[in-house]
């Protein structure tokens, strides 16, 4: 258990890493457009591998079919009225959010695996890390902080993130371990919201100004290659 604390510490540690990186550049050490967009594009592509490859398959193997698309589909939409929420205030934390909708739900099934013997825990523990270093440089970007006691604050709250990884593996391995449903439900929620989300915010592309319609027709078309990939066993 020890080390799985520890793996789920070094991967929350890349979440300050990499905000310290976005905050170099905040403070002028400017990075090119084209980098900075690849290092978004590479955050994408780390939550819909978080998505597909951790909480799809982890979630929908504790959960009938039926309940693992209804979570699915409930994650996409509250996701879309969180968002929608943080837009009328005025606020831009998406992919904060997703961040942390994609590590917590991770770290907690990190644990669950590490209390069944499973091979794959370290496997899930890289996935982690290497999805926490772009998000977190890219969340703390979205945020901006205005000034450096802001800067220096939304720094320590990143790794006060952190350190909620080994908290979420340690109730995953003695807690949720054994609670395979409530386990599995997390897991395909955050799956849905995190889709949105990468469309929403980190694809802005995609969807169309003041719509969240067009990212929950991601989440649902994802959701139908779901069903067909469970149906087919």
């Amino acid at each position: 258990m020890l080390v799985g604390l520890l793996a789920a510490l070094v991967a929350g540690a890349m979440i300050p890493l990499g905000a310290l990186f976005a905050a170099r550049e905040v403070d002028g050490h400017a990075r090119s457009p084209a980098m900075r967009h690849g290092i978004t594009a590479f955050a994408g592509g780390a939550l819909i591998s978080a998505v597909a490859l951790v909480l799809v398959p982890e979630g929908s193997e504790r959960l009938p079919i039926w309940a693992a698309l209804l979570c699915f589909a409930a994650g996409g939409v509250l996701f879309a009225w969180l968002d929608a929420t943080l837009a009328k205030a005025g606020g831009s934390r998406g992919q904060m959010v997703a961040m942390v909708s994609d590590f917590l739900p991770e770290a907690v099934a990190l644990g669950a695996l590490l209390a069944s013997g499973s091979s794959g825990a370290m496997v899930v523990a890289a996935i982690i890390a290497l999805q926490n270093l772009p998000e977190g440089y890219n969340a703390y970007l979205e945020a901006t902080p205005p000034d450096a006691s802001a800067r220096r604050r939304t720094l320590i709250s990143y790794v006060g993130l952190a350190l909620l990884g080994p908290v979420a593996a340690f109730l995953g391995f003695t807690v949720l371990a054994e609670a395979e449903i409530a386990l599995g439900a997390m897991m395909m929620i955050a799956a849905g919201g995190i889709l949105y989300l990468v469309f929403e915010d980190v694809a802005p592309e995609v969807a169309m100004e003041a719509t969240w319609a067009p990212p929950l027709g991601a989440v649902l078309g994802f959701g139908l290659g779901l069903l067909g990939h469970l149906l087919a066993g």
